[in-house]
């Protein structure tokens, strides 16, 4: 079975061929993307993000097309990221899969988009039954796999972890997304062994990082440099998570760890947790770093799921859902 999958949730359109059936393992025979850029010092505006879905969506999915070797007459379905997401973003993309669906009578699959990031991230890592951390500019949580959905065994009370790092940056001037810039800033940093006084804030398995952020533009205020500041933070961070991600392990018993969203593509994050996994003997798989930001193989891998358990529908039913939460989706058994 062949699907396009489309993602448009946030400042990423993109589209891709994915292939997955009995006989044939997962496969991604194709995966493009345009990203729309903010202004220096500036975030995501949604209206000119889905702009800029509306003027490169054709290219977009052509080039996916083209790449993949197959037309639109070969696919067998046609999935979207419904939600969750910035709205003027995803109707960009359902409108896009509803009219392809709609003149090609192909059917179409609405798609959670955190369900995308853990599909693709165990097909490829070859994981069966992970805890997994997604960790991301739309998510921070640790959850796993119950009989008929996802739950959650701690999450963000404030601002995810993309976006603590993402408005640091825009504090220092940076564009979003901010985090390999954060991430350069820290390795840029001369003296590993100085970090500066930061806000440790965990509430039973949930994390908090909104006073660590005011913390660290204080200090950036007051003359400390971006180095420090963004090593600090990293380092504040991403040990308040690998502790919450540490006790959910305990918790669930899982042999396995699986790391995904685009945060996943931090080298520190990714040694830290290594160390931790190595200690309880559990088995740790990151996400590369090619798909760890949001893509089309994501929506197309998660599509097969729900493809499989009867979840397509007639285009003009397609629908979107700005808030819907990983543990609101049911999942076949």
């Amino acid at each position: 079975m062949i699907c396009l999958g489309i993602e448009s949730t946030a400042h990423t359109f993109g589209a891709a061929v994915v292939e997955d059936s009995e006989k044939e393992s997962f496969r991604i025979l194709s995966d493009k993307k345009d990203i729309y850029k903010a202004p220096e010092g500036a975030g995501i505006h949604p209206r000119e993000a889905s702009r800029h879905h509306v003027e490169t969506s054709s290219t977009v999915i052509e080039s996916a097309l083209r790449e993949a070797k197959v037309g639109i007459d070969d696919l067998d379905f046609i999935s979207y990221s419904a939600g969750p997401g910035l709205g003027p973003c995803l109707r960009v993309g359902a409108v896009v899969a509803r009219s392809l669906a709609e003149y090609f009578d192909k059917p179409i699959v609405p798609t959670n988009h955190a369900v995308g990031h853990i599909e693709l991230g165990r097909k490829l890592l070859g994981l069966h039954d992970p805890l997994v951390l997604l960790i991301s500019g739309g998510h921070t949580l640790i959850a796993a796999r119950s009989s008929q959905g996802w739950r959650i065994f701690g999450e963000t009370l404030d601002l995810t972890l993309g976006q603590l790092l993402d408005q640091l940056g825009r504090h220092f001037g940076l564009s979003s997304p901010a985090g390999p810039k954060i991430e350069a800033l820290a390795n840029a940093h001369s003296s590993p062994a100085e970090i500066l006084d930061l806000p440790y804030v965990i509430k039973g398995n949930d994390v908090s990082y909104s006073g660590l952020l005011s913390a660290a533009k204080d200090l950036y205020s007051a003359a400390a440099t971006k180095e420090s500041v963004s090593y600090s933070v990293q380092e504040f961070s991403f040990s308040i998570l690998t502790e919450a991600t540490e006790r959910a392990l305990a918790f669930t018993d899982k042999q396995e760890l699986l790391v995904t969203g685009g945060v996943a593509a931090n080298q520190r994050l990714a040694g830290m947790l290594q160390k931790m996994c190595d200690s309880r003997g559990v088995k740790l798989g990151v996400i590369a770093k090619q798909y760890a930001g949001d893509c089309g193989a994501q929506i197309g891998a998660a599509g097969f799921l729900f493809y499989k358990s009867g979840r397509a529908v007639k285009p003009q039913n397609a629908f979107i859902r700005q808030s819907w939460r990983i543990d609101r989706v049911q999942l076949p058994n």
